[in-house]
């Protein structure tokens, strides 16, 4: 019985067309699985944005501030996605104490901090 062949990132890399793009679309979804399986701010994002979106979507206001109603809450799942990237590259190069590693992470939370006041600024201004 053979073993199947260890495939590495340059492997993933030269593939094209249509495998790729189901490839990529199998590699987001892993991704977004193991966000919500692993990250409680992003189920609590997430459950904010299933909340909201449909709220936004009620709401009198203009096609442009609609957009901006249902935009900014998902991107604070996009910055918590990259600020959870961020903590899994930190903790797989090592998970001692490094001021490095406590500026890349408190960066991320620093970035996710701007992204929801951003949501609450957004909605207040356009409902209030």
């Amino acid at each position: 019985m053979n073993p199947s062949p260890r495939l590495d990132a340059l492997d993933l890399k030269g593939r094209r067309g249509l495998r790729r793009i189901l490839d990529a679309s199998g590699y987001s979804l892993a991704g977004l699985r193991a966000a919500y399986t692993g990250e409680a701010a992003f189920r609590q994002l997430v459950w904010l944005n299933l909340l909201l979106l449909p709220l936004a979507c009620l709401v009198d206001v203009s096609r442009a501030e609609r957009a901006l109603l249902i935009l900014v809450p998902m991107l604070a799942l996009v910055v918590e996605l990259l600020n959870s990237a961020i903590e899994a590259v930190v903790d797989r190069i090592s998970l001692s104490l490094h001021p490095l590693s406590k500026q890349a992470k408190d960066m991320g939370s620093a970035a996710q901090m701007v992204a929801l006041l951003m949501i609450a600024l957004t909605w207040a201004i356009i409902l209030l």
